[in-house]
């Protein structure tokens, strides 16, 4: 049986868009009601939440159960938080603020098993507790889960070539917000010096072939000028936007219905 993160590299092999959204709130429901919508992955937010490691796993859990990719966002590239991550089942690593090659070699590493890294050996649920074959298990690790950086710094767009050289990276993500941050305009992702860079991000990882994606809010503008620089995929949105978005829709509608 392919694996989902198998099904996520076939979509972008044929061209395909691959659509993920982003769990924040504590509840594994969450990501087992999320997870049959329709979405490749979802990503698993470790660095701007309160998740704890045993929130995590449960949001995994129920990614597995409803047939759809787990994603991790560590808080930082610490292989010591990348370890148990990928013990427990992630099928990527985002690793976010990469700005050095010397920073994305680690981030690999991290990930990777010796001779090609420094991760220890102590797999739990990647290994199905012991029921897989450890050379089995060994050789799925040389290419999964995947490992993917986040490029959101000017410093990082500026090394992005020596970065993409790094054997390894599987995808490149791009931070919007923190990019326009870098630069002295934060929020304004829409501004023509952070549009420049992003369309640099893009035309290099095209030229690098490595598959990247960006983490976003929903805006059909947005979204196509994304699927138009050549993202192979996108996260959208996340669990507190669907809840406040379709709280506020709620509240409004039965309003005008009264006000008519």
């Amino acid at each position: 049986m392919k694996s989902q993160l198998s099904r996520i590299k076939e979509k972008i092999s044929t061209g395909e868009l691959v659509v993920g959204t982003g769990i924040s709130l504590n509840d594994p429901v969450v990501s087992e009601i999320l997870g049959i919508c329709g979405f490749d992955f979802l990503w698993i937010e470790g660095e701007h939440s309160k998740l704890d490691r045993g929130d995590i796993d449960l949001h995994i859990m129920a990614a597995d159960k409803s047939g759809v990719a787990p994603f991790v966002r560590v808080a930082w590239n610490d292989p010591v938080l990348a370890k148990p991550m990928l013990d427990i089942g992630a099928a990527a690593i985002i690793f976010p603020f990469i700005k050095t090659k010397d920073e994305a070699e680690l981030a690999v590493k991290s990930c990777r098993y010796p001779p090609r890294g420094i991760r220890g050996f102590g797999p739990s649920r990647a290994i199905k507790y012991g029921l897989m074959d450890t050379e089995e298990y060994l050789k799925a690790t040389e290419k999964e889960p995947w490992v993917i950086l986040q490029i959101e710094h000017i410093d990082a767009v500026n090394n992005l070539e020596k970065i993409l050289e790094v054997d390894g990276i599987d995808s490149v993500v791009v931070g919007p917000m923190d990019l326009s941050s870098s630069i002295g305009l934060l929020g304004q992702t829409n501004h023509p010096e952070v549009l420049k860079l992003m369309d640099r991000i893009a035309t290099k990882c095209l030229e690098a072939r490595i598959p990247f994606g960006a983490s976003i809010g929903f805006n059909e503008k947005n979204v196509s000028d994304w699927i138009g620089r050549g993202a192979s995929w996108l996260a959208l949105d996340g669990d507190t936007d669907f809840l406040l978005g379709g709280g506020i829709n709620c509240y409004k509608k039965a309003i005008e219905l009264f006000r008519k």
